[in-house]
C-alpha cells in the first residue's frame, strides 16, 4: 500500500518563502543566547538565503554566448 502524498497550493513563491523563513530565523536568534541553538538557526537562515539566490540564478534567462 503506498501513501498518499498530501499536496498543496502554495499562495508564495519558493523565493519568497525561503526569504520569510530566513527572517524569522534570524529573528529568533536575536532573542537567544549564544550556543548551538543560536548557531543552526543562523545556518538555516543563511542556506536559505543561498538557495533563494541560486534559484533566482537558475531561473534567469540564458543569453547566446559570443564567438561560439
Amino acid at each position: 500500500m503506498t501513501a498518499k502524498r498530501n499536496r498543496r497550493k502554495q499562495t508564495q513563491s519558493l523565493q519568497e518563502r525561503l526569504a520569510t523563513f530566513a527572517e524569522r530565523a534570524r529573528e529568533r536568534a536575536r532573542s537567544l543566547p549564544p550556543g548551538k541553538e543560536r548557531e543552526m538557526l543562523l545556518r538555516r537562515a543563511k542556506q536559505n538565503e543561498v538557495t533563494s539566490n541560486l534559484t533566482d540564478w537558475l531561473s534567469a534567462p540564458v543569453y547566446p554566448r559570443r564567438g561560439a
